[in-house]
């Protein structure tokens, strides 16, 4: 009844869950919760536990079991056969890598495995979505974690909890809050007026050269070595609610605002590949990265360089499936049609990336053509 507090839990005194606060963007209405529902509020401690451990390539040497792998059949030859190339990447001189992620490797576990690649000279430019920059690598970079589903509640019950899930990892909701008002923050504190993502992530990079807590951060070290990231589709990410918060912000104060400009990144990105001539790529998953990175092909000869190379090199690792209606699926041979990837030096594998792309990485490190290679620093073409 009205004026009566508020029952208590029967079993553990824990009060019925109460709504919780709007996430920039303002969807949390979406979710607003049945003041009905019971919900033992004291679990998120419990279910925040066990923490996501990255990968680290350097301390173990896959060389023996891809070499094995590829005296065998089906996807462990495919896996070898990438493999052979991506070192081949490596080992032209003439060849400029470039590193293509989609998905949520980087929460699952490979985050320090892209770190490596790029402390160690085995990439020259990153194309990847705004979550694995933002709410994966930037996130951690602030001194917040992924978490290890040790179990799949009700994801109502996560929701209550402010838990959001992705397949077995969990990530607090509040600390990614966090990170959605520090890019506001940062974007705050810009020049209002049109920015490349390869423009701002750079700005990320440099915030957390001064701010960050996680030295073995992607956009920190992209940052430190000149590798320049892009993230076509950015504000499809946490960054999104932080930008849309600065530019509200901005307009209710009658102040001018930065805004994201997706066709420099495109014409940036074109431009990489025409200075580097020679290109290799790495792609884990699919989506905007891949098609984004493969058309420069394309738009540099729309420029007028019919002379450019389509791409030499290029692995993809995915489990999308050719029979889906082209749902990301496409497989390099059909690029090959758009004049966009050699079929020469090309391999699809149909793996769940975190399975099988350390054993890549680890291999590729070993082997150390990596050590000989000229850095590119592309980030610099645009000083």
């Amino acid at each position: 009844m009205e004026g009566e507090a508020v029952p208590s839990d029967e079993t553990n005194d824990t009060p019925l869950c109460k709504a919780l606060p709007a996430r920039p963007g303002g969807h949390a209405s979406e979710y607003q919760m049945n003041t009905e529902t019971k919900i033992n509020d004291t679990r998120k401690a419990e279910l925040l536990s066990s923490t996501v451990e990255h990968i680290d390539i350097t301390k173990f040497d896959a060389r023996p079991i891809v070499e094995a792998m590829g005296k065998m059949s089906f996807t462990s030859r495919d896996l070898s056969r990438a493999t052979d190339i991506y070192n081949q990447m490596l080992a032209d001189p003439d060849c400029s890598v470039i590193l293509v992620v989609a998905g949520s490797t980087s929460a699952g576990g490979c985050m320090d495995l892209y770190a490596e690649l790029v402390r160690n000279n085995m990439v020259d430019a990153i194309v990847a979505t705004g979550a694995t920059i933002v709410d994966m690598d930037f996130f951690e970079a602030l001194g917040h974690k992924h978490y290890q589903a040790l179990e799949i509640p009700d994801d109502d019950t996560l929701r209550s909890l402010y838990i959001d899930r992705i397949y077995d990892t969990y990530i607090d909701e509040e600390k990614l809050q966090e990170t959605d008002h520090t890019i506001g923050d940062i974007a705050s504190a810009l020049e209002p007026r049109p920015y490349s993502s390869r423009e701002f992530i750079k700005e990320m990079g440099k915030w957390l050269m001064e701010n960050g807590k996680k030295d073995n951060s992607l956009v920190k070290l992209a940052y430190e070595h000149d590798v320049p990231i892009f993230c076509p589709a950015f504000t499809d990410s946490s960054a999104g609610f932080g930008l849309v918060k600065h530019q509200v912000d901005a307009m209710k104060a009658g102040r001018r605002y930065m805004t994201m400009d997706s066709i420099a990144d495109f014409r940036e990105l074109t431009d990489i590949k025409i200075k580097a001539g020679t290109t290799g790529l790495l792609m884990i998953g699919g989506g905007v990265p891949k098609n984004f990175t493969q058309d420069t092909v394309v738009c540099a000869e729309i420029l007028g360089h019919e002379d450019v190379e389509v791409h030499k090199y290029a692995v993809q690792i995915t489990v999308a499936d050719v029979r889906d209606g082209a749902c990301s699926s496409s497989t390099l041979q059909e690029a090959a049609s758009w004049g966009k990837v050699s079929t020469a030096l090309e391999q699809m594998v149909f793996a769940e990336a975190t399975s099988v792309l350390p054993l890549l990485a680890s291999d590729a490190y070993h082997r150390g053509h990596w050590r000989n290679r000229e850095p590119r620093r592309f980030a610099k073409l645009f000083d």
